[in-house]
C-alpha cells in the first residue's frame, strides 16, 4: 500500500474534508464525556444552546469570534505561501499594546481615529513578523521558531511596559495599560452586548483577503511560491519579495486583531485579554483548508465550542476544558483528512 499524490483534487472531498473531521473529533470527544458519566447527547445540546440559546450568547459567541477571525486569516495567508508564522499571539499582543499605547492621547476625530489606531495596529504586527521573515531569507533561519519564541518575549514586554510606562493610575492595582479615549472605541453592533462593529470588520477583512488572493497579481505569486518555490522562481516570482510582502500582510491582520479587541472589548490592555486567540487560528486556518471564506465558518465553530463549553460545563458538571481537547482533536482530525484529499490511497 502507498500513497499517491492526486493530480486534481474533487470539490466534493474538500468539502467534506472538514466536515468528516469536525464530526470524528465530536465522536472522539464524546467517549470523554462519557467517561466523565455525562451523556454526550445532552452534553453536546448544552454546549449548542450556551452558544446559540439566547441573544447574550449568540452575541459572546460572535464577540469571541471577531478575533478569531483575523487570527485565522492571518495563518492562512502565511501558510497558503509555506511561511510558517506561530507568532500571531505575539502580533496580536503587540497590535494591542500600541493600539493602547497612541490611543490614549490621540487627538482627532472619533471615526478618523479609529482607522488611524486600526492602522497602527497593523503597522505593529507587520513589523514583528516583518524580522523572523528577514532572518529566514538572509540566514536561513526557521520561522517556526523564531515566531514561537517571539510569543514569549512580547508577552513579557507587554507585562514590563502595563507595570511601568504605560500602567494605569485608576485600575486599582490590577496590571493593566492606560485605556483608549472613549471616542475611539468601537460602537456596540447589538445594544446592551459586548459584540462591537469589529466583526463587520473582520468579515470585509475576509473577503478583502480572498478577493487579493483570487483577483491579483500577488495572490497568484503567493499561492505559487507555497505550491512550489522552484517553479514560481523559474516563472519569474521573486521568492524573497514575495515571501515579504505575504509576511507584512500576515502580521498585519494578526495585529489588527490585537487593535480591534482593544477598541471593541477591553479598552486597555493586560496580560489575559488572549485565551490564545493566535494559537487558535492556527486550528481556524486548517479546519478553512487555508481559505479566507472558509475561515469565518470555522473561527465561529471555534467560539462555539469555547463559548458553548462555558455553558456545557455549568449545566453537565463536564470540565470546560473539553473545548480545548476537541479543538486539538479537530487540528489532527483536519491534518490526517486533507492528507487523504490531496493523496490516494494505490496497492
Amino acid at each position: 500500500m502507498r500513497l499517491e499524490r492526486r493530480s486534481h483534487v474533487p470539490l466534493h472531498l474538500a468539502f467534506l474534508a472538514p466536515v468528516s473531521a469536525v464530526l470524528v473529533a465530536l465522536f472522539l470527544a464524546a467517549g470523554l464525556i462519557a467517561a466523565a458519566g455525562v451523556s454526550p447527547l445532552t452534553a453536546y445540546t448544552e454546549l449548542v444552546r450556551g452558544a446559540f440559546g439566547s441573544r447574550l450568547a449568540l452575541s459572546e459567541m460572535l464577540t469571541r469570534a471577531t478575533p478569531l477571525i483575523f487570527t485565522g486569516l492571518a495563518a492562512a495567508v502565511a501558510f497558503r505561501a509555506r511561511l510558517w508564522n506561530i507568532g500571531a499571539e505575539g502580533q496580536f499582543f503587540m497590535g494591542a499594546l500600541m493600539t493602547a499605547w497612541v490611543g490614549h492621547s490621540l487627538s482627532l476625530p472619533g471615526p478618523l481615529g479609529m482607522i488611524v489606531l486600526m492602522l497602527i495596529g497593523m503597522a505593529a504586527g507587520a513589523a514583528l513578523l516583518a524580522g523572523p521573515a528577514f532572518m529566514r531569507l538572509r540566514f536561513g533561519v526557521d520561522e517556526v521558531v523564531t515566531t514561537l519564541l517571539l510569543n514569549f518575549i512580547v508577552l513579557l514586554f507587554v507585562g514590563l511596559m502595563i507595570e511601568g510606562p504605560l500602567r494605569d493610575p485608576l485600575a486599582f492595582g490590577w496590571p493593566s495599560s492606560v485605556p483608549v479615549d472613549g471616542a475611539y472605541r468601537l460602537p456596540d453592533l447589538i445594544p446592551r452586548t459586548r459584540l462591537h462593529c469589529g466583526f463587520l470588520v473582520a468579515l470585509g477583512a475576509a473577503g478583502a483577503v480572498w478577493l487579493v488572493f483570487a483577483r491579483t497579481v500577488f495572490g497568484m505569486e503567493s499561492r505559487a511560491t507555497g505550491l512550489s518555490g522552484s517553479a514560481a522562481r523559474f516563472a519569474g516570482i521573486s521568492l524573497p519579495g514575495t515571501l515579504m510582502r505575504v509576511a507584512l500582510f500576515s502580521g498585519a491582520l494578526a495585529g489588527l486583531a490585537g487593535s480591534v479587541e482593544v477598541l471593541g472589548v477591553t479598552a486597555g490592555v493586560t496580560t489575559t485579554m488572549s485565551p490564545g486567540f493566535g494559537y487558535a487560528g492556527i486550528v481556524v486556518a486548517m479546519l478553512a483548508a487555508l481559505h479566507p471564506v472558509g475561515v469565518v465558518g470555522s473561527a465561529i465553530f471555534v467560539a462555539t465550542i469555547f463559548v458553548g463549553a462555558d455553558a456545557m460545563s455549568r449545566a453537565t458538571g463536564v470540565p470546560s476544558f473539553i473545548a480545548d481537547v476537541i479543538v486539538a482533536l479537530c487540528l489532527l482530525t483536519m491534518l490526517v483528512a486533507l492528507l487523504f484529499t490531496t493523496h490516494r490511497v494505490r496497492r
